[in-house]
Formats: C-alpha cells, sequence, structure tokens
C-alpha cells in the first residue's frame, strides 16, 4: 500500500499551531439595564444572604410543620420534575459524546475464512481446501485545526449548565405552587370554619325569632328571613368543602401520588411573614434559575456561531491501520503476513449552494434571538418582583383597615341585636348588619390569604428565600 509521511519537525509543530485556533466570536454576556433598587421597596428589608444561589428552605418561614414534611414528597416523586432531570442527564451525555470528538477512533477486528476449490480433468489439478486468517487494527482522527470541536463542546457544556438551570426553575416552582395550594387550602378551612361557626350563631338566631314569634314580636315572615340566612350561609360552608378537595388533589398530583390515596388533616391558616428579605436587583442575575438558563443558552447560541464558521475551512483527516494475514494464527508472525498503512487527507468544500452561508447566518440569527430572549426574561424578573413587592405593601394597609372593618361590624351587630330583643329594631336590620359582618369577616380572611400567596410568589420572584431571615 502507498505511505503517506505525516509531518515531521516544523510541520508537525505548524499542525499542533493550527490545532490550537478556535474560529467563531468568544462569549461575553451582553449587558442589560439593571436599576439599582426596587420602586416598590416598601417596607421590606433589604437582604444579607451568605450565598446568592442558595435558596434554602425558605418554606420554613411559614412555620407549618405538615408543609415542611410535605416538601421534601415533591422533589423525590413530582413527575414533572423526573422529566427535566432527565433532560438534564440526557444534557450531560451529548457533552460527554461532544469531548469524544477530540480523540482518536480506534478499532480492531479479526475473521477467518475456509474455501473448497474444485479439481480439473488432471490428476494434477485434484479438489482441495484453503483458509486464510486476518487480523487488523486501525486508527483514525480529525484534529480540531479549527476549533469547531471545541466550540461544540463550549455550546454542550452550556446547554447542560441550562438544563440545569431548567430543573433549578422547575423545582422552585414545583415548590412555590405546593405551597401556594397548600396556603389556599388552609384558607378554605378557614373559611368553612368561619361559615360553620357563623351557621351555629343562626341557628341560634332562627330559635330566637321563634320565640319571639310565640309571644307575637315577630312574624312569620322574620321566621323566614331567619332560616334563609341559615340555609345560604350553610350552602357556603358546603362549596368551600368542594374548594378543598380540589386544593388536596392538586397537592396530591404535586407530589406525584394518586388523588385517591391522600390526604391532609385538618389545620390551621398560617401567619403572614412579617418581612420578606429583598436584595438589590442586581442579584436576581444570579439567583433566578430561568435567567441563568436564558445566559446559558446564548452561550450556547453563540458557540454554534463557530461550529458554522468551521464549515469554510479545510479538514484534515489522519488514518493508519496494520494487518496481520496467513494460512493460520502461526503464520501471522511471518514478515510477508505484516500489512500497514498510514495516511492523511485533505478536504476542503469548493460549492455546496451556499449551505454554508446559510448555517452561518441561521447561527448569528440563532444568537440574536438568544439575547433578546435572555433581556426579556430579566424584565420580566424584575416585573414580577416590582408587582409583587407593591401587592404586598398594599394588602398590608389594606388588612389593618380590613379588620378595623371586622371589628366595627361585630360591635355593631351585638348592638342591633340587642336592640331587637327590646324590640326597637326590626328583624330587617339584623339581617342587615350580620351580612355585613360576615361578609367583613370574609375580606378579612381573603385579605390573609392573598398576603400569603404574594409573599410566595415575591419569594419565587427573587429566586427563592432564605430560612430564618
Amino acid at each position: 500500500m502507498p505511505r503517506v509521511d505525516l509531518p515531521t519537525g516544523p510541520g508537525l509543530l505548524l499542525l499542533l499551531a493550527l490545532s490550537a485556533c478556535t474560529i467563531g466570536p468568544d462569549y461575553s454576556r451582553p449587558p442589560v439595564a439593571t436599576p439599582s433598587e426596587f420602586k416598590e421597596m416598601g417596607p421590606w428589608k433589604p437582604a444579607e444572604p451568605q450565598d446568592l444561589k442558595d435558596r434554602g428552605a425558605w418554606w420554613e418561614l411559614y412555620g407549618d410543620e405538615t408543609l415542611n414534611r410535605l416538601m421534601p414528597r415533591v422533589v423525590a416523586s413530582n413527575q414533572n420534575l423526573k422529566i427535566f432531570e432527565a433532560r438534564y442527564r440526557a444534557a450531560e451525555a451529548a457533552a460527554a459524546g461532544a469531548r469524544a470528538n477530540l480523540y482518536p477512533v480506534l478499532g480492531a477486528g479479526a475473521n477467518t475464512s475456509t474455501g473448497q476449490t474444485s479439481g480439473g480433468n488432471s490428476a494434477a489439478s485434484r479438489a482441495g481446501r484453503t483458509s486464510a486468517s486476518q487480523g487488523s487494527l486501525s486508527a483514525s482522527w480529525v484534529p480540531d485545526i479549527w476549533g469547531d470541536v471545541r466550540r461544540s463542546i463550549e455550546a454542550a457544556d452550556a446547554t447542560t449548565e441550562a438544563s440545569a438551570a431548567d430543573l433549578a426553575a422547575a423545582t422552585l416552582s414545583a415548590q412555590s405552587a405546593l405551597v401556594q395550594n397548600y396556603l389556599s387550602l388552609r384558607y378554605a378551612e378557614a373559611t368553612y370554619d368561619l361559615l360553620s361557626s357563623t351557621a351555629d350563631a343562626y341557628r341560634r338566631q332562627v330559635q330566637l325569632v321563634q320565640n319571639q314569634y310565640a309571644v307575637g314580636t315577630a312574624s312569620p315572615a322574620d321566621i323566614a328571613q331567619a332560616e334563609t340566612q341559615l340555609r345560604s350561609t350553610e350552602a357556603q360552608a358546603i362549596d368551600m368543602q368542594a374548594t378543598r378537595a380540589q386544593l388536596e388533589h392538586a397537592i396530591a398530583l404535586l407530589l406525584g401520588e394518586p388523588a385517591s390515596t391522600f390526604s391532609l388533616g385538618p389545620g390551621t391558616l398560617p401567619d403572614v411573614p412579617a418581612r420578606l428579605p429583598v436584595d438589590v436587583p442586581s442579584s436576581l442575575l444570579e439567583r433566578r434559575p430561568d435567567v441563568g438558563a436564558a445566559e446559558r443558552r446564548m452561550a450556547a447560541a453563540n458557540a454554534q456561531i463557530g461550529v458554522a464558521l468551521a464549515g469554510y475551512y479545510p479538514q484534515i483527516s489522519l488514518s493508519a491501520s496494520g494487518a496481520l494475514v496467513g494460512t493460520s494464527l502461526a503464520t501471522w508472525w511471518d514478515l510477508p503476513a505484516r500489512v500497514w498503512s498510514v495516511g492523511a487527507a485533505l478536504s476542503q468544500t469548493l460549492f455546496n449552494g451556499g449551505a454554508t452561508a446559510a448555517q452561518t447566518a441561521q447561527a448569528r440569527a440563532n444568537y440574536d434571538a438568544t439575547i433578546a430572549t435572555y433581556r426579556n426574561t430579566v424584565l420580566t424578573a424584575f416585573q414580577e418582583v416590582e408587582t409583587a413587592l407593591s401587592t404586598l405593601t398594599v394588602l398590608e394597609r389594606e388588612a389593618v383597615v380590613q379588620n378595623l372593618a371586622v371589628t366595627s361590624a361585630r360591635r355593631s351587630e351585638e348592638l342591633t341585636i340587642n336592640q331587637y330583643r327590646a324590640g326597637t329594631v326590626s328583624y330587617l336590620n339584623v339581617l342587615v348588619i350580620q351580612a355585613q359582618t360576615l361578609s367583613n369577616e370574609r375580606a378579612a380572611l381573603a385579605v390573609q390569604n392573598r398576603r400569603l400567596v404574594a409573599s410566595v410568589q415575591l419569594i419565587e420572584a427573587l429566586g427563592g428565600g432564605w430560612a430564618g431571615s
């Protein structure tokens, strides 16, 4: 076989120098406009976390032991998280495959064959058997002269990091969904308890009106109105049971369990955390996993530009092979049985109809799209934090006023019932003030629930929280 000499001396040094080249733009994170502080900071104190990337057991801020026991089951059994975890492992495997392209490919083979030759008419050409055995080794390598393999590795590694960030974002989202559903379930229970206790009071009120009717100081219409008020309240309580069941089923799904086998015992609605830690806006670029994923996809897209540009440059491949051939294994070691070859090949695309230019333009356009996606993700993060901060600030003021309204309504109800018993007002006055009291009590519970949900949304918007802050 013909022999091709490999470069030595200056030629080898030139080849090694070329293999150190990496075409395409080096990655640098594009700048984004970052405000120095949040406009809706309000009463929230700046955070001082030890590790910006440590999201901690933030759900412990709500001081609910049942919630604390449920949370680990989300990470362990949530099926949506298992999807993201599998995608992360697939990205890791793809990155390992990309790195493998830096190394030569080695192969080995062996075969043996037996044949039969047929004889002619003469005695000298009798039939006989022939046999041959062969063992071979081969190696091939495409040097990464222009750095396209290294750019592919950069892209694969960045994609792996983006997949890890996707998993972190999905985990935070699942945790946030569990806390919100759990708090809403406790709110439904609290509302049911309020309606049940109110219905008990209305039953006593019905008995009072019936007693008043017996002595001639109340009318049948008063009894009907009192009973209507009672039944309406009982119906609202039943509706809260349906709401609680729906939320319990949603929690079962988050925990990766069948709704038919999952149940939660009764509990109480937690208090709103007094103060939540809020860091400066620039920390979102480090804390928010979705921002991190978008940034890593920019790096991957940037590396793909170098991969596309490599299509303009020639490719060099090196190969070597050797074989031992003989009629038996014993003859393999005879010098004539040894066959070998070493070769090098150079290839250059001269015309492909503009395919390389199109691939490069596509890679640059994809990179521009990831820049816009990244900046939009950052802007969305700022918007979500500002919205949560403003919601919490407003709801805190609303809770103070609403609690005052509940206090006034209860006092007014007490006075009106006493007046009715004294015969100075009609039962219609009692109905009106009792409806106002229940409405204000339900509104106060609703505000507390909205504050709890908004606090969870703020923690999620910040990329996590800090237990014990």
